[in-house]
């Protein structure tokens, strides 16, 4: 029986340079192989030139590269570009381009499904079946970069962990990932243009903040009356709102930064003047943003987007409050690139 051959990127720089060593070559040889692994994403060890075939030859008899392919790519009528992303075991995720006038933003999936049951989002109704690897994260942002240089003539400028699955459920690959895109060894972005989105793991985000992790943190909140919260993200049983709320404030204590809430309303479920008054008295022990996010149906109609007057209504209540808030506009929603609409349907 034929040896399953490693994936030749699960290895450090420093790996790489004791396997040359051990198999009689220059250490160097590991710095060459791991610039080419990662600064320049290479596909396979026969496209890297500066090696001897026979070097080559001896990478592919020991390893593979397990490399992302972009299946399908569907562009939206506003630019959008979505991308069903097949994986080396032939499971499939999908990753978003999103432009703006002066920016263009990554969102990425770090599961293939999700671990958690948000009812109102496409993707929690897909089973979980594994965890995304550090590079299979780093190839969806490659991929993406590339887009962006082709189709808009500039460098992917931002990336936003908010495509399929919950990031802090796959914690250690995600941050491998991280490192990676941010390392002057990789694709050298500023953590800075990076936000990992969680619905809230309390745990992790603690451990994020002992870590002093220098990316931006984002929550989907949705609603911040118990009660209410579990009948939408029923998860929130086991992680209610005042683990979560004490997490944030270790977060802010720890880090100094302001978080971030993503937030949907719905008409009937959180569109009350007693919802966005809970909003306010949960946003108030620390410097906070909130987005309130337009709803992207996925089809059952269980929930609808709330009146223009209740936005509103969050809008000004908000902003009496001193806590900044942002009205965004979905994007891609005519591909099924928008929040809450990764399903693999592509």
């Amino acid at each position: 029986m034929e040896k399953t051959k490693k994936d030749i990127r699960a290895l450090t720089k420093e790996q790489l340079r004791d396997f040359f060593v051990s198999m009689g070559d220059k250490a160097f040889r590991g710095n060459q192989v791991y610039e080419w692994l990662w600064q320049k994403s290479a596909h396979s060890f026969e496209g890297m030139t500066n090696l001897s075939k026979k070097t080559r030859e001896m990478l592919e008899g020991h390893f593979v590269i397990n490399h992302i392919k972009v299946d399908q790519m569907q562009r939206s009528n506003d630019g959008t570009i979505k991308n069903a992303v097949r994986l080396h075991d032939g499971l499939i995720v999908e990753s978003v381009l999103i432009p703006t006038e002066t920016r263009t933003t990554a969102c990425v999936s770090s599961q293939v499904g999700c671990s958690l049951d948000c009812k109102f989002c496409a993707t929690s109704r897909l089973k979980r079946m594994r965890n995304l690897n550090p590079d299979e994260i780093y190839d969806q942002v490659v991929a993406i970069d590339n887009e962006s240089r082709l189709y808009f003539e500039r460098p992917l400028s931002n990336i936003v962990f908010m495509g399929m699955g919950e990031p802090l459920m796959n914690y250690n690959n995600v941050l491998k990932s991280i490192e990676k895109i941010t390392s002057k060894e990789g694709l050298g972005m500023s953590p800075k243009r990076i936000t990992v989105s969680t619905s809230g793991v309390p745990k992790m985000i603690k451990k994020m903040a002992d870590e002093q992790v220098k990316f931006n943190l984002a929550v989907s909140l949705h609603s911040a009356i118990d009660e209410v919260r579990t009948s939408i993200m029923p998860f929130n049983e086991h992680f209610p709102l005042k683990d979560l709320r004490d997490a944030l404030q270790y977060w802010y204590a720890k880090t100094k930064n302001r978080i971030t809430y993503e937030y949907v309303v719905w008409n009937g479920i959180n569109d009350t003047q007693q919802d966005v008054d809970a909003l306010v008295r949960f946003c108030r022990f620390a410097p906070s943003k909130v987005n309130i996010i337009e709803y992207n149906p996925i089809d059952d109609g269980e929930f609808q987007q709330a009146t223009s007057k209740a936005i509103a209504m969050y809008q000004q209540v908000l902003e009496a409050n001193g806590i900044t808030v942002t009205v965004r506009r979905s994007r891609g929603k005519d591909i099924d690139a928008a929040c809450g609409q990764l399903a693999n349907k592509s």
